[in-house]
């Protein structure tokens, strides 16, 4: 455990905190406009030649289909686990008009990012958004202090996905709603060394393998109901490696998500409940 300007935080892995410390992944082509995600392609022409911005907006996209998902939030508390720069906390205030956001990650780093991207709109509305460090199993919040929790692609890295859960449902109020993306494994033996062996991320410890179930299993025990799974790699996978085509050729390892998709490695999925 460290104690960071913002409370308490438990250490993060190594891989976690390279990843997003000095090696800075928003920094990187694949990942445009800072949002960090792999996108979410459907109504994206893929046969067409794809640039910025259509990464963007696949981007963008992705976050759309969260927010709509824990919905509607005019007027209500969000709280973003795992935002990184907080892209996606705009992107909620400008077109979904909650009453306020909190981005909410781990690293000091993607926080100080975060602040100084958003700057100005602290600035203006500090009571509307603000960004806070914590971890997804330990959220410095009071109990039912929001009425949406969303994440856009950082379960994958939450090393204990059933402290995630609780505290998800702890901090949600009566009615609020849980709205998360990201990818999970085939649960079968040997299939995670399978995927380690084509997609290093899971290899070092950036991403981990584990079936949906790890999450919604949890989500139940924590009292969470109404819970629903939806894969959408269809709307993912392709999107993503045809992106990446105009960027990598065929051989580099970030191309061999759609390959493991094919093979039933992986797939990504939007996760939804609700507190009752």
């Amino acid at each position: 455990m460290t104690i960071g300007a913002d409370g308490p935080v438990p250490a993060m892995r190594p891989a976690v905190q390279e990843t997003y410390g000095p090696a800075d992944l928003s920094a990187e082509p694949g990942f445009a406009g800072g949002f960090i995600n792999f996108g979410y392609w459907r109504g994206i022409e893929l046969g067409l030649p794809l640039g910025e911005p259509e990464r963007v907006r696949s981007q963008q996209e992705m976050y759309r289909r969260v927010l709509a998902a824990a919905g509607p939030l005019g007027e209500r508390r969000v709280v973003e686990v795992g935002c990184g720069l907080g892209m996606g906390c705009a992107l909620a205030l400008d077109e979904y008009r909650p009453a306020a956001v909190t981005g909410m990650d781990i690293h000091p780093d993607q926080l100080a990012r975060a602040r100084a991207a958003h700057g100005d709109r602290l600035a203006a509305a500090p009571d509307r958004l603000r960004f806070v460090r914590g971890a997804a199993e330990r959220m410095p919040f009071g109990d039912g202090e929001f009425d949406a929790v969303v994440s856009v692609e950082a379960a994958q890295h939450f090393p204990d996905l059933a402290a995630f859960a609780a505290e998800a449902a702890r901090v949600l109020a009566p009615g609020g709603r849980l709205a998360l993306a990201s990818f999970f494994a085939d649960p079968a033996e040997g299939r995670a060394a399978e995927l380690a062996a084509l997609l290093p991320s899971f290899a070092d410890g950036l991403d981990i393998a584990r079936p949906v179930a790890a999450l919604t299993a949890p989500l139940a025990v924590a009292g969470l109901t109404d819970i629903r799974v939806e894969p959408i790699g269809a709307d993912v996978w392709p999107g993503l490696d045809a992106w990446l085509s105009r960027l990598l050729p065929p051989g580099a390892w970030p191309r061999n998500f759609l390959p493991a998709y094919r093979r039933g490695l992986l797939d990504y999925h939007v996760i939804t409940a609700r507190h009752p």
